[in-house]
């Protein structure tokens, strides 16, 4: 081991690694493409680019290129700690990156409460006049029937409270060294986070107001869209996770990639809560229950 320090970097395998720029590459080509694409759609003429560049093809290009990225640096990362690279210091920074990184998420979820609150709470705000002709002076706005939250919501709710519960059964499993358990939690959890985004995409589908017809619709879709999002990531996390499990990857002593995704769904677990108490109950208080 001491050799393989000597000809490599201190803490990646690959000297200098190429992840970082080609992940910055990718994300601004996807950005630039989804700009384009969208611009496109809408008829808006592109300045300094030919319409060409307005097709959906740059976009594509840019998210295989942002998977590979991801598929390549994670790789990369496992192969790391399974050669010694990961000492005390860089399993503690990892743990800092993974919690900076929830943190970021968090901010996400504070601008789309910030529109459902303010929109909410000042449904007849006499400094945007224009508010009033979409809510009727009032919230949930007129005219608008809600999900019922004691319904598909409270389903969906149970779903990530047990998903919760398995996964920290999984984490307990693995620290005791029970990989049977550690394999069932993780499975379970996986179906669980499928079932949830099942019952999510049904619930939009029979949804009794779009996206764009009210601003109630905007600000619903938007956070609980949101957090489709998230659990569909956590989930693939988890999978991931699951995989490397059956492959023996982790040890009671030696395993974050199961922990980040831990922290991950938990997170996603607790913001449900927030959205379910906030916008499904709260925010469809008094008004006419679509039934389906």
């Amino acid at each position: 081991m001491a050799d393989v320090h000597a000809k490599k970097h201190d803490y990646h395998i690959i000297d200098p690694s190429p992840w970082p720029l080609l992940s910055a590459l990718g994300a601004l080509v996807m950005a630039l493409g989804a700009i384009c694409w969208m611009r496109y759609a809408q008829g808006t003429p592109l300045p300094f680019f030919g319409a060409d560049l307005a097709n959906p093809w740059l976009f594509f290009i840019g998210l295989v290129l942002v998977l590979y990225c991801m598929f390549g640096w994670w790789s990369d990362t496992v192969k790391e700690s399974h050669e010694g690279f990961h000492t005390r210091v860089v399993q503690l920074h990892l743990r800092y990156g993974m919690i900076m990184f929830i943190a970021s998420e968090v901010m996400f979820f504070v601008a789309w409460f910030w529109a459902f609150f303010d929109a909410s709470l000042f449904p007849g705000e006499a400094v945007q006049v224009t508010r009033t002709d979409y809510t009727g002076g009032q919230w949930p706005p007129v005219g608008v029937e809600v999900v019922d939250p004691l319904h598909l919501p409270l389903y969906n709710t149970v779903i990530l409270l047990l998903s919760g519960t398995t996964v920290t059964w999984a984490h307990h499993s693995l620290i005791h060294g029970d990989r049977k358990g550690l394999v069932w939690g993780l499975a379970l959890t996986v179906v669980l986070g499928i079932l949830f985004s099942t019952v999510q995409v049904y619930e939009y589908v029979v949804a009794p107001f779009a996206f764009h017809n009210s601003i109630f619709g905007a600000t619903f879709f938007m956070a609980t869209g949101f957090h489709g999002f998230h659990v569909f990531v956590g989930t693939i996390f988890l999978a991931v996770c699951l995989i490397r499990a059956l492959r023996g990857d982790f040890t009671p002593e030696k395993h974050f990639g199961f922990e980040a995704a831990a922290w991950y769904w938990h997170f996603v677990d607790v913001v449900w809560l927030f959205l379910f108490f906030c916008i499904y109950v709260w925010g469809s208080f008094g008004a006419p229950i679509a039934h389906h």
